[in-house]
């Protein structure tokens, strides 16, 4: 859950301070599985996860200083979340991931490195 304003009239309502409430999927993706024949420990994942969005939730993202002069859209939050949960777990984990912030049945986006 966070709150943030998208300043931008392309935004249209979204340029005032709104709340979203996400659904935040990870996929790991691996040409191989580890020695115990998983791509990543799902345990390990979850947690690495909860840290990751520990800072974000029940904030105002207009607030956060490394924010400053982005727009926070949700395709953005994704690349940030992805990148953060990238750092978290490039110790138990080769391969790529996947990160899909979903707000609605109808409104999600998501990153995914090439």
């Amino acid at each position: 859950m966070i709150a943030h304003s998208l300043k931008n009239e392309a935004f249209g309502p979204a340029q005032n301070k709104h709340g979203a409430t996400y659904v935040v999927d990870v996929t790991f993706y691996s040409e191989k599985l580890n020695p115990v024949n998983v791509v990543i420990d799902i345990g390990y994942a979850h947690e690495a996860l909860k840290k990751v969005l520990a800072p974000l939730n029940y904030q105002d993202l207009d607030e956060f200083p490394e924010f400053t002069s982005q727009l926070t859209t949700t395709e953005f939050l994704a690349k940030h979340i992805h990148d953060r949960v990238k750092e978290a777990v490039k110790n138990e984990f080769v391969g790529s991931l996947e990160v899909v912030l979903g707000e609605s049945h109808v409104a999600w986006a998501g990153y995914k490195e090439d």
